[in-house]
């Protein structure tokens, strides 16, 4: 069908506001150490995990298995938006000073600008619109028993916890590297900062997050990108209102500014995800259109468990998603990977 265009509107986009804070790197740390399905795919080694667990304080580890048992670590974000903490005490002050009522509306997640009232109903200890709640958030793997904890919890004793879990966890972890901490989050701020004059927004984030695809969405102004280290290589998406929020990993010329010889994580894993025969021929297939798996598996002649292992491994460098049970290609990042290669080459030459 043509189109006459008859408006001279540009198509709107979102901001882009980059934060960093070792609070954030905190709850982070908090929330990969609870993760635990998905400890292994971090970048810290095991042993680092197990050493850190060992050095915890006296009642962290039932802290943070209570963590595990009810996603706490949610609560510990949704908090740490609501203002910005100069340091832990002022965090741990505004966590005490906040009224019940108060403290679960803001832990309870963000479902949409149209779901407020029944988030703060549910707050108020109103069960059919917790129940509302639950069915909306149901797609989500944690969400319905989160919302039913947070709902049904006593306040004094949520308080009590998420103070002992951030204090606990500040530290041990934090606290003995803050500054070494708080350089690497600060140049990788900057980094994004400078990129940012010569991006588009979507582009931006697509960069700093190693490859996620994020397109406006009418009710969503901001997108606030956060640096981490500790939940590396993993972007952490959230939602609250009127922004959308990625927790994405600092790059590693971050954490090792002097060595010019360290690729970035995300550059090494799209060149392994494509080093192998059948991969390439994946890509190749999914190039000419979008394919489902049983159709690869029918045109490489290859068992569907192998495609789907590679598959995996392709979505895990970001060079191929699923939408409507196919896989398609991120042409964009395969696009840019020559100029990624070429702009590692060319680092501090």
């Amino acid at each position: 069908m043509d189109i006459i265009q008859a408006t001279g509107r540009k198509r709107e986009t979102y901001h882009v506001q980059l934060e960093y804070s070792l609070l954030w790197e905190c709850a982070m740390g908090i929330a990969a150490v609870t993760n635990t399905p998905l400890l292994h795919t971090l970048e810290k080694p095991a042993e680092e995990w197990k050493r850190l667990k060992a050095s915890l304080s006296e009642g962290m580890p039932e802290q943070l298995a209570f963590v595990e048992k009810h996603n706490t670590w949610k609560a510990l974000l949704q908090l740490l938006h609501q203002e910005a903490f100069a340091s832990l005490p002022a965090f741990l002050d505004y966590i005490g000073r906040l009224a019940p009522e108060e403290l679960k509306s803001i832990c309870l997640p963000y479902l949409g600008i149209e779901h407020q009232d029944p988030r703060k109903r549910a707050a108020s200890g109103d069960r059919k619109a917790m129940q509302e709640l639950q069915k909306l958030a149901s797609g989500n793997p944690f969400f319905p028993a989160y919302i039913a904890f947070i709902c049904k919890t006593d306040p004094a004793e949520l308080k009590r916890h998420l103070t002992e879990v951030m204090s606990g966890w500040y530290g041990t972890v934090i606290e003995p590297e803050a500054e070494q901490l708080l350089a690497v989050l600060i140049r990788d701020s900057e980094a994004k900062r400078s990129m940012q004059q010569r991006m588009s927004p979507e582009e931006l984030v697509e960069w700093a997050t190693g490859g996620v695809a994020y397109s406006p969405e009418p009710s969503v102004r901001r997108v606030l990108l956060i640096p981490q280290i500790v939940y590396r290589p993993w972007t952490v998406e959230a939602d609250i209102e009127g922004t959308k929020v990625f927790h994405y990993p600092v790059a590693s010329d971050s954490i090792h500014p002097a060595d010019k010889y360290l690729p970035d994580a995300s550059l090494v894993l799209k060149h392994k995800a494509l080093g192998d025969e059948i991969r390439l021929r994946i890509v190749k297939l999914l190039s000419e259109e979008d394919r489902s798996l049983q159709d690869l598996t029918d045109r490489l002649n290859i068992g569907k468990s192998t495609i789907h292992h590679h598959l995996k491994l392709l979505r895990a460098a970001r060079l191929v998603d699923i939408r409507d049970a196919k896989y398609r290609l991120r042409t964009k990042a395969i696009d840019s990977l020559g100029q990624e290669l070429a702009d590692f080459l060319q680092h501090d030459k």
